[in-house]
């Protein structure tokens, strides 16, 4: 990708992605480097196919599989020649029809390139990379993206090898490509340990669930420990804290016990609110002449 709208050029997905949300009847054009990284001239074929969101994955169909996305992208060249290192542009169109019902559309712009059989073999391999297409189409402004970080889960597997699974539910308009780290502190002896990168790959429609897993080194000790955790997608970001304890070898252990933030805020905010109501108790006290509930009247002495 060489090109990003300009209110996302700090979206780090919308730097790699074609990520945008159009009216319909839009038009937009997107510049993409195509580079040979082998020592052979090679022919580049490039087309636009479609894609899914399935099983929490961003899934591609087969060859130039086609959906109604595809139809609406247009490339300035459909084959390109390279020689040994060399490099190229090519320009995508997308033209949204005024017809376009709302909603989110998925694909990709495959650069796609074949290798020559080997002497007496008939099996060619096909190589090819690809930018994703994200485009939410509709009037009036895009809808917000969001998720929710769930529940986390340590477990170990059968060598001893330690993970966190964390559950993550994408409450927005938009799908989410997740990525992000987990944080270990307050562990045997006050130590810490990370981060760990999550897997990549996972991604989410609006409204669907999955895991995103860490993997985490062998000789980690079992705990307990503070578990941080936070995912990240374009420019949202969400955080949350676990305690967890690792178990032995084979076995899942107990869900973490999570430190909400939502619940932080409502005990500040029952704090502030309890606060308030004193200090208005008191002062309602003061203004009728009475003193505060607990505090005693002070009596003059008989003959004064």
């Amino acid at each position: 990708m060489l090109e990003a709208p300009t209110e996302r050029r700090t979206d780090p997905r919308a730097l790699r992605y074609i990520v945008d949300h159009l009216p319909p009847g839009t038009t937009i054009k997107r510049q993409l480097l195509i580079v040979n990284r082998t020592d052979q001239t090679r022919r580049v074929d490039v087309y636009p196919a479609a894609a899914t969101l399935e099983d929490a994955a961003f899934r591609f169909g087969e060859g130039h599989a086609e959906n109604e996305l595809t139809s609406w992208v247009t490339l300035d060249e459909r084959w390109v020649e390279l020689g040994p290192w060399a490099e190229t542009r090519v320009r995508a169109t997308i033209t949204v029809p005024s017809t376009a019902s709302r909603g989110e559309r998925y694909g990709v712009v495959w650069a796609s390139a074949a290798s020559t059989p080997r002497a007496g073999g008939e099996v060619m391999q096909v190589h090819r990379v690809g930018v994703r297409m994200y485009l939410d189409i509709g009037p009036g402004g895009e809808p917000a993206s969001d998720f929710a970080i769930g529940e986390v889960r340590p477990a170990r597997g059968p060598e001893g090898e330690p993970s966190m699974t964390v559950q993550v539910t994408n409450t927005g308009g938009r799908a989410i490509d997740l990525t992000g780290a987990v944080i270990l502190s307050d562990g045997p002896a006050g130590s810490r340990a990370g981060p760990f990168p999550v897997g990549q790959g996972v991604t989410l429609a609006p409204g669907a669930s999955g895991q995103v897993v860490a993997r985490l080194p062998t000789a980690l000790p079992n705990g307990p420990w503070k578990a941080e955790v936070n995912l990240e997608s374009g420019l949202v970001k969400r955080s949350i804290t676990a305690q967890v304890t690792f178990p032995d070898a084979g076995q899942v252990g107990k869900r973490g016990s999570a430190v909400s933030r939502i619940f932080s805020r409502w005990t500040v905010a029952a704090a502030v609110v309890g606060l308030l109501l004193v200090v208005g108790l008191a002062t309602l006290a003061r203004r009728s002449g009475r003193p505060p509930a607990g505090r005693p009247r002070e009596r003059t002495p008989a003959g004064r």
